[in-house]
């Protein structure tokens, strides 16, 4: 609202330094300080309101040192993260952007999905919540959505990188670039010397039906993507802090690509597609950073509350989208590689569970808790570490690791 309002001054009346708001730093940084301070006031409230309304979370014993003692601790603080990120976006961010809509409504959608679930467990006191086929359902509709508005916003373009002349007496290159923003399946891909890969290419067989058939595919990428994701994100919401401190991480680590990607010179000093309008996204992340930070004020070790589904499933969410946006979606496995690395631990456990009846790969799953068991009292075929690690210590080691992720994703632009 702030960007139309003085966007608005500066063209009828020209005030002193409204044009600073046509900058997306300004206005990111903007975005930041208000995500982050709303969250941090405003979450106070709702925390006690919480509180008094007794909406505290259901402990299953799982015999993990300090757990019970998490019983009746506020749930549902993912409102706190969902409502920051709303505040930062709607003051800041350019409203009519198709980026800063699909991801208003992403935000929107995957919040009241998981407060669905939190709902029925806390007041209906049914402990499984939501029934899974409705929040895959869920899941896939967003991820419909954004495919298909990614496939038919004639604002949702890109500017391929088509050439690069290398200087070789002074050691420089010129990235060229297509005359013209197109639609495109065009996508970035690590370790690759190009660095682009073409979803249509996988069907040069069907002549001038290609590009349909790798939009088809797309989407069914952009689905699969925000569903993986997003439960990735919730498994990985078991440790005060873990969820929310490596959804920042991500989520600075797009919003740093996004600024590359919406800037033509730093995206030709990367020799990266350019994406016009991209750049807005970066408001997004910091409304995203600022909130989530605000909210690991009161979810750090040990946790004031707990963000639940409504938080956890939207955190996800919004990742897979912004990097579906930004056409980076196959960085995600290294970006997320602790949520796929939670999600890989539960698969495993339950396949090799079913398959030998009964048995364990590792002592607990998802991974983050398979460290606070010590050795011997599961029969696992992993049984190390053989102490059990301090909550907090894995949490800030998750955390390490996710940093190192996420420097690895922005250096992958540059390793081909």
């Amino acid at each position: 609202m702030l960007y139309h309002l003085f966007k608005y001054l500066n063209q009828t009346i020209d005030i002193p330094g409204s044009g600073m708001f046509g900058f997306i730093t300004f206005r990111a940084g903007l975005a930041f300080v208000i995500a982050l301070t709303f969250s941090m006031i405003v979450g106070k409230h709702i925390i006690e309101s919480l509180k008094r309304h007794q909406i505290g979370e259901t402990i299953r014993d799982l015999s993990l040192e300090g757990q019970m003692s998490k019983k009746g601790t506020p749930t549902m603080g993912g409102i706190i993260i969902l409502l920051s990120i709303l505040a930062g976006t709607l003051f800041c961010a350019d409203l009519t952007n198709v980026y800063t809509i699909l991801m208003i409504i992403t935000t929107i959608w995957l919040g009241l999905l998981g407060f669905a679930d939190d709902y029925i467990k806390v007041f209906r006191k049914n402990k499984n919540g939501l029934q899974g086929k409705f929040k895959i359902i869920g899941q896939i509709s967003i991820g419909l959505i954004v495919g298909l508005t990614l496939y038919l916003s004639p604002d949702a373009k890109i500017v391929e990188n088509i050439g690069k002349e290398v200087n070789a007496p002074v050691q420089t290159e010129k990235v060229s670039y297509s005359s013209h923003a197109i639609k495109s399946t065009t996508t970035t891909i690590p370790f690759v010397k190009n660095n682009n890969m073409d979803y249509a290419d996988a069907f040069e067989w069907a002549g001038e039906h290609k590009q349909q058939l790798g939009w088809i595919l797309f989407v069914i990428v952009a689905i699969f993507v925000v569903t993986a994701v997003s439960n990735g994100a919730n498994l990985t919401d078991g440790l005060d802090g873990l969820a929310t401190g490596t959804s920042a991480i991500q989520g600075a680590t797009l919003g740093i690509l996004a600024y590359l990607s919406g800037n033509i010179r730093y995206a030709g000093y990367l020799d990266i597609m350019y994406i016009p309008g991209s750049g807005e996204l970066t408001v997004f992340a910091a409304a995203f950073i600022g909130a989530t930070i605000g909210f690991l004020w009161y979810n750090a070790y040990p946790a004031q509350v707990f963000m639940g589904d409504t938080g956890s499933l939207a955190l996800g969410g919004i990742i897979a989208v912004m990097a579906l946006a930004i056409h980076k979606e196959l960085l995600i496995p290294i970006l997320s590689g602790i949520f796929l690395v939670e999600s890989l631990s539960v698969i495993m456990q339950t396949f090799y569970f079913k398959r030998t009846h009964g048995g364990r790969i590792f002592k607990m799953a998802p991974l983050h808790h398979h460290y606070q068991k010590p050795a011997g009292t599961v029969n696992a075929l992993i049984q190390r570490p053989l102490a059990a690690i301090p909550e907090s210590k894995i949490t800030i080691r998750f955390w390490l690791v996710g940093l190192m992720l996420a420097a690895l994703t922005i250096i992958t632009l540059k390793i081909r």
